[in-house]
């Protein structure tokens, strides 16, 4: 399946390369369509019209106020809508590429190393085009998670698709803490970097308990323990919820 990208910014490059398939790429910055091209082995187009004239599927990565706009461009040459723009609905892409089969995905960054987590939505007229095959190719850069219900679209985002800046942010801050005990600072961040792999890795073989986790590191007294108690009263559960939130609320406007 012949891919075409219409944006060719962080999410839509990491995506690409999760992928890796030689794709089209149209972007109004033509100098970033061509190098990423030429990195997945495809080929720069020059309008967004020629893209879908040539793609099996177009892929909509450009900035979601620009939907309607892109549409008109595209003018009814798609074949098949994917999209992973956010706060757009499969309403409202349906309504902008009416008649066409769309899928919608909202992907994160680690995508781009085969290990993102990808939230899909089909539209009402998936089944009619290639589901199975999109589902394959987007497949291959991470797990795929469907939601029966759309609007669970912007939780889904805060949590998997924004939350790697987040976790960033958290490895930056363990890292600081054991500089500030001596450690050198990047010593500390591939110690917390790798513990997190090692955490996912561990939680995933054993059904992502992580209560049972917390239970058998934090030994009753223990230093642990003791560490969990201050992250709790420091509001760690409540930041955590100020940050999803606050994206919801953004999404949703």
């Amino acid at each position: 399946m012949k891919l075409g990208l219409i944006g060719a910014g962080n999410m839509a490059s990491a995506l690409a390369r999760g992928i890796g398939e030689p794709s089209l790429v149209a972007d109004i910055d033509r100098e970033k369509a061509a190098r990423l091209a030429q990195e997945l082995g495809g080929e720069p187009v020059e309008s967004n019209a020629e893209l879908a004239e040539r793609a099996d599927a177009i892929v909509l990565c450009h900035k979601p106020k620009q939907l309607e706009e892109v549409a008109r461009e595209v003018d009814g040459r798609a074949k098949v809508v994917v999209s992973i723009l956010a706060a757009v609905t499969t309403d409202r892409l349906e309504a902008a590429y009416p008649g066409t089969p769309v899928y919608r995905f909202i992907p994160n960054l680690p995508a781009e190393v085969g290990r993102g987590v990808m939230c899909y939505t089909p539209g009402a007229r998936a089944a009619e085009g290639p589901e199975r095959e999109i589902l394959e190719l987007f497949g291959r850069a991470g797990t795929i998670i469907t939601l029966d219900d759309e609007v669970l679209i912007e939780p889904a985002m805060a949590i998997m698709s924004c939350s790697p800046a987040f976790i960033a942010l958290v490895a930056e801050a363990f890292a600081d803490a054991g500089a500030a005990h001596g450690l050198a600072a990047d010593l500390g961040v591939r110690m917390v970097v790798e513990t997190m792999a090692g955490t996912a890795a561990y939680l995933a073989e054993h059904g992502y308990d992580t209560e049972t986790l917390r239970a058998r590191v934090a030994t009753p007294g223990g230093a642990t323990e003791r560490g969990l108690i201050q992250l709790e009263e420091r509001g760690l559960p409540e930041a955590c919820r100020a940050a999803v939130d606050a994206v919801v609320e953004m999404a949703r406007q």
